[in-house]
């Protein structure tokens, strides 16, 4: 049997989802006779793979680029995971929305510093409106709240699909912790 095609894919977040997939320890040797890690931080690709298989995302969609990024990977992504409380909520990057951006702008780079600076325009990704979920831009085939989520969660998560089931985590994960 071919090995399945695993990204991940990190974006508004603190990279605990992805510490948390690496706490799975010796397993990820289990793993790893069933998949091929294709795309991630963990490795060194620069482009994102057609035909992937599974995608865990990590982090919340905060800015033109992940939007893009976001997008780009659904569209070549047979099964994607929104992994962590950032992903299926926005979280900790979702505290920004009571705020305009042009406020946070200034108050980042003008209000909050002894030596205002001017607010970068190039160079750096333009924050959205908003701080979203992913599943609020494209479809989401499993949700794995936490934050992050526990790495026995992300195994469960991961063995089940490998056996053709869908996972079903609510029990082993819950927001915020």
């Amino acid at each position: 049997m071919a090995k399945l095609k695993l990204a991940t894919l990190w974006l508004d977040g603190c990279s605990g989802c992805h510490m948390s997939l690496l706490d799975i320890d010796e397993r990820l040797i289990e793993l790893a006779n069933h998949v091929d890690i294709v795309y991630s931080p963990l490795v060194d690709v620069k482009e994102f793979p057609a035909d992937v298989d599974i995608t865990l995302i990590e982090g919340a969609v905060s800015t033109d680029d992940d939007l893009e990024k976001l997008q780009h990977v659904r569209s070549r992504t047979r099964l994607l995971i929104a992994l962590g409380d950032c992903a299926v909520t926005a979280n900790v990057p979702g505290m920004r929305n009571l705020h305009e951006v042009q406020d946070l702008l200034e108050r980042s780079y003008r209000d909050n510093t002894d030596r205002p600076t001017r607010i970068p325009d190039q160079g750096v990704p333009a924050l959205l409106p908003k701080s979203r979920p992913i599943h609020e831009i494209v479809r989401v085939d499993v949700h794995v709240p936490g934050c992050p989520p526990p790495a026995d969660a992300i195994f469960y998560v991961l063995t089940e699909l490998l056996e053709g089931r869908t996972p079903e985590p609510t029990t082993m994960t819950r927001f915020g912790k």
